[in-house]
């Protein structure tokens, strides 16, 4: 995997500071991780409950095939960063007065 250089002033001028952009980035990159791994989960979860013919070479072609998918996917991190680049991260503190806790993120 190549290393993208990465424009800290942009990401920056999302939040105000930088420090606030890779803690919200760092939280999104940990939501699109958990919604990963549950896709991989869901789609895996097919194979449960065919024990005996898991040794089928066909059926480990499926789950092959199915991981190899998973794998060649961006990271997590890549895509928190590019969403949070392109404005699409939604992020808010969790009262007006106390701006250094953030509450929740939305896509």
């Amino acid at each position: 995997m190549a290393i993208k250089t990465l424009d800290m002033d942009a990401l920056a001028a999302q939040t105000g500071n930088v420090f606030e952009g890779v803690a919200i980035s760092a939280r999104r990159s940990r939501q699109v991780a958990s919604k990963i791994k549950q896709e991989l989960d869901n789609k895996l979860a097919y194979f449960e409950g065919f024990e005996p013919e898991l040794e089928d070479p066909r059926f480990q072609e499926e789950q092959k095939k199915i991981s190899l998918e998973f794998e060649v996917r961006p990271e997590p991190t890549e895509i928190a960063i590019d969403q949070m680049l392109e404005g699409d991260v939604y992020y808010r503190y969790s009262s007006e007065e106390s701006n250094d806790t953030m509450d929740k993120i939305f896509e």
